[in-house]
């Protein structure tokens, strides 16, 4: 079911800004750079900055297909928090807390390949 950890998201509200400082910071381009969201490929992971405020969960667990792992959790007892989201460009993305208070982050990214 999990991929392995994908993403770690950092809130951006001036994204022009971050974007070319975490260019600069890394020293290499963002792959994905939309008004949304922009991602950087980080030794196999992404760095996302995301404008619309602080997001609630930091680090996504990558997954093939979203709705079966999000329906898998939570028939195993997770709460859903966001339910599968479309944010563009084919990536989605859900939420659940876990039995213990945790928040579990998923996403389905078509662009991404881990190195």
């Amino acid at each position: 079911m999990f991929l392995g950890l994908r993403t770690a998201i950092y809130h951006a509200a001036d994204l022009a800004s971050a974007k070319r400082w975490y260019a600069a910071v890394l020293g290499v381009e963002p792959y994905f750079d939309q008004p949304f969201y922009v991602g950087f490929r980080v030794g196999g992971f992404e760095l996302g900055l995301d404008p619309d405020g602080a997001p609630a969960v930091g680090a996504l667990w990558g997954v093939a297909e979203i709705g079966a792992a999000f329906d898998r959790l939570t028939a195993l007892g997770a709460v859903p928090v966001v339910s599968v989201t479309d944010v563009g460009s084919g990536i989605k993305v859900a939420t659940v807390r876990d039995p213990f208070g945790n928040l579990l982050g998923l996403i389905e990214n078509p662009h991404f390949q881990a190195s």
